[in-house]
């Protein structure tokens, strides 16, 4: 009996102290902060807080006044499947949209070589992790012909729910090219390069899945475990459909004159806007025609106030469940987009126009809040800022450095970025950019000249292509 006593005394003092060590830990998982992650598609800085006084986008805008906007922010790659690669894993990757399954591939073969992605670093951490619409390169990352075969997992072990509702779209395939009211791209010939199609949001496709993503973070914010958030804003992505009332916005505005619209000269590397030029034009090509380059531009901007009223209803949605002063929030463009700038009409080239992209980092309590920072970062430093900010351990491998720095003081250094595509790869330093084609040959542009990437001129200054050169090889491994 005494021995009963003495046990039961025992696991009554046990259970106490893995009581209170419980609430402990439940206590510290939920000081620490959330994440919302907003991945908007095809954006370039065309935004009023970086400078485009003509762009109505009040709500990225009311983000940058409260935040750190990095107005001298390059992505890796100038297209999406490769530059969300770089996001999600902080590391440097292969130059192909098929980047994010290729590396599936290796997580299914010999998942102990494969370091943890971003979601999973902060899953594994103990945060819920959920995406919604396009985060990795296919809309609710999954493969398959429509993008929805759930034995196809884009970021294996990432996420606890990954997202995309079609609605009318029939399936993420049909949602990531979609027009008005289900419409979906079957042949590009056939399906208009811009359209404005009177109604709500919800319209067109980014209205469906910014409704799931408000309903996943009211859910996540009555958990006691702190949330990573990403949600994947669609337009200004081709085609460029937005609802009417914000093509309207700038019926009357006066656009300024396109910067260096001329098709450069020598070896570059520009292309023909191939994405672009095969969506119905009506016959008419931008670069000929002043009148239809003006319409396309304007679609773009419609489709930049579309995007960015879908943030401004996610914003709005943190602030009525009294999450923002405990949330993260990143917004970052996945690349740049050229509006006619050297002839192109798209991304996929190594220009600035390709790799420049939106940033802004919101955190509480910021110090400095609203001031812009003009320091050189990169796509691959968001992934050890976030664990820093999180107090997470950061992983060893990753190919970034953390921003908080400039969070404290947005007049600190940055530092050289550097880029990749299949042809040729690029290292962008205050004040030049090289880019050093696969066969050795070598563009140079001096950033401090008006001319800026319109002249080569590496021939002049070899010393200066070696040393970018040898920090290029030695950053990319290769």
């Amino acid at each position: 009996m005494k021995s009963l006593r003495c046990f039961l005394l025992l696991f009554c003092c046990l259970s106490s102290s893995y009581s209170v060590r419980s609430a402990e830990e439940a206590t510290a998982i939920k000081k620490q902060p959330n994440v919302l992650l907003i991945c908007i598609d095809d954006l370039r800085p065309e935004l009023r807080s970086f400078g485009a006084e003509y762009i109505h986008s009040p709500n990225i805008d009311a983000l940058a006044a409260t935040g750190r906007a990095f107005h001298h922010h390059f992505v890796q790659a100038p297209t999406c499947g490769a530059s969300r690669y770089t996001l999600l894993t902080g590391q440097y990757g292969p130059a192909s949209n098929g980047a994010l399954f290729q590396r599936a591939s290796r997580v299914k073969t010999d998942a102990a070589s494969v370091s943890p992605s971003l979601p999973a670093w902060f899953r594994q951490h103990g945060y819920t992790t959920v995406s919604v619409g396009k985060v990795s390169h296919h809309p609710g990352g999954r493969g398959g012909p429509d993008w929805n075969d759930k034995n196809q997992l884009e970021m294996p072990h990432s996420w606890d729910r990954h997202l995309l509702p079609a609605g009318a779209w029939q399936h993420p395939r049909g949602w990531m090219h979609g027009l008005a009211n289900g419409e979906i791209r079957k042949n590009a010939k056939e399906m208009d390069l811009f359209q404005a199609q009177a109604g709500g949001d919800e319209v067109y496709p980014d209205g469906v899945s910014i409704n799931e993503a408000l309903q996943q973070l009211s859910s996540l914010s009555e958990s006691k475990v702190p949330f990573f958030l990403a949600v994947g804003v669609l337009r200004p992505h081709l085609p460029f459909g937005a609802p009417a009332k914000y093509f309207e916005l700038y019926k009357d505005t006066e656009l300024p004159k396109i910067a260096h619209a001329e098709k450069p000269a020598g070896k570059t590397t520009w292309h023909g806007s191939g994405e672009f030029m095969k969506y119905n034009r009506w016959g008419r090509n931008p670069n000929t025609d002043v009148d239809f380059a003006i319409e396309v531009r304007k679609a773009y901007a419609a489709c930049v106030s579309y995007a960015d009223a879908q943030v401004g209803r996610l914003l709005n949605r943190l602030d009525q469940l009294d999450q923002r002063d405990n949330t993260i929030i990143v917004l970052w463009g996945d690349h740049g987009w050229h509006l006619g700038e050297h002839s192109i009409w798209g991304k996929h080239a190594l220009f600035e126009e390709s790799l420049h992209s939106p940033m802004i980092i919101s955190t509480p309590k910021m110090s400095h809040a609203g001031e812009a920072t003009q320091a050189m970062v990169e796509t691959l430093d968001i992934f050890p800022t976030l664990c820093e900010l999180a107090k997470l351990e950061t992983p060893a491998n990753l190919d970034g450095v953390s921003l908080l720095p400039l969070l404290r003081n947005p007049q600190g250094k940055g530092h050289a970025a550097i880029g990749y595509a299949g042809r040729a790869k690029t290292i962008r330093s205050d004040t030049h950019r090289l880019i050093l084609h696969n066969d050795g040959f070598a563009e140079l542009y001096d950033h401090t000249s008006a001319e800026d990437e319109t002249h080569n001129v590496a021939e002049a200054y070899p010393e200066i292509v070696s040393v970018l050169t040898k920090e290029l090889q030695r950053r990319l491994g290769r």
